[in-house]
């Protein structure tokens, strides 16, 4: 059972680095065309990253319980609103803070039950 809560975790990191480069691919695309964008390095290597992450997620719905499964994903909420912040200057006021905060403890309260 051990496996598949790596499995997820791995899930959920490798989706959370796609999302991320899934950004880096939309960013600074004045005049820059749908399609272009869709071709750029940092949009493939995003959709490579979250295929694997579904891959993953997949192995880990073997022997985890969807119920419980996909709220453990919210945990990159967590990290991509702070990635968000920190290298795209994404604003993070008081009640995204406290939303994330909840979201955080949700997880938390989910994944040991």
């Amino acid at each position: 059972m051990m496996i598949h809560w790596v499995a997820l975790a791995a899930a959920i990191c490798s989706s959370l680095v796609g999302q991320v480069l899934l950004k880096a691919g939309a960013e600074s695309l004045n005049g820059v065309g749908f399609i272009e964008q869709m071709l750029r390095w940092q949009t493939l290597l995003g959709l490579c990253f979250y295929g694997t992450g579904a891959m993953l997620y997949i192995a880990a719905l073997r022997k985890i319980p969807m119920s419980v499964a996909l709220p453990c994903t919210a945990a990159s909420y967590v990290v991509i609103a702070l990635i968000g912040w920190w290298f795209f200057g994404e604003a993070l006021g008081t009640q995204k803070v406290a939303a994330i905060s909840l979201i955080a403890l949700g997880v938390v309260v989910l994944a040991s039950a």
